[in-house]
């Protein structure tokens, strides 16, 4: 999705910004985990196939990526590489037709030394609230494994509820609506986030 080439999201514990052929390496490299495969049922793919599928998703007008960063890294930078401070990923895909206001949310921190310290749950938020207010969506749904517990609690923490469980492909669909109420709890979870232009002077830390 172009809509986020030149958005950086500045939060406490993670930075997102868009998915860049400069990130493709590291991702690959993540990508060749068979575990992570599994949690993220993906396929193995050659670098030229991964490099070839982030351009596609800076494409397609239904799929919105940031790759996640460790803050405390970034904000060493210039000292560091943006690679270097690479700890995941979040994605948004707007493939309902039928309803453009959902929003399938999903996200993977694949660099082991940043999992259990909340940068999951803050990008998932940050996430949340660019698609309230930038993308007007107003429901979000996750399909996570059966087996990966530590992802279905974190969701529910964030207020998902579960409304279906596919034995055929072994995953559970959890679901938010941003009612009025819910919204406003968004809202106040990402006050302290920073939207700066990618790609500029502001991406320097001050």
């Amino acid at each position: 999705m172009r809509l986020n080439e030149n958005t950086l999201l500045l939060g406490k514990k993670v930075v997102l910004v868009p998915y860049t052929a400069e990130h493709v390496p590291r991702y690959h490299e993540w990508m060749r985990s068979e575990e992570l495969r599994r949690l993220t049922a993906s396929e193995p793919l050659t670098l030229e196939q991964e490099h070839s599928m982030q351009r596609s998703w800076r494409e397609d007008a239904d799929k919105c990526t940031f790759i996640v960063l460790d803050a405390e890294k970034w904000q060493a930078r210039p000292s560091t590489t943006e690679e270097s401070c690479m700890a995941g990923d979040v994605n948004l895909f707007l493939t309902d037709l039928g309803d453009p206001s959902l929003g399938e949310i999903e996200v993977m921190i694949a660099e082991p030394s940043c999992r259990r310290r909340g940068f999951g749950t803050e990008a998932v938020i940050m996430m949340m609230s660019y698609g309230v207010t930038k993308l007007g969506l107003t429901k979000f749904e996750a399909k996570i494994g059966q087996g990966n517990e530590p992802s279905i609690r974190m969701f529910q923490k964030l207020h998902f509820e579960q409304v279906a469980v596919s034995s055929v492909f072994q995953e559970v669909t959890l679901r938010l609506t941003m009612n009025e109420r819910e919204r406003q709890w968004l809202l106040e979870q990402t006050s302290h986030v920073e939207e700066r232009c990618y790609g500029d002077g502001s991406l320097e830390s001050q």
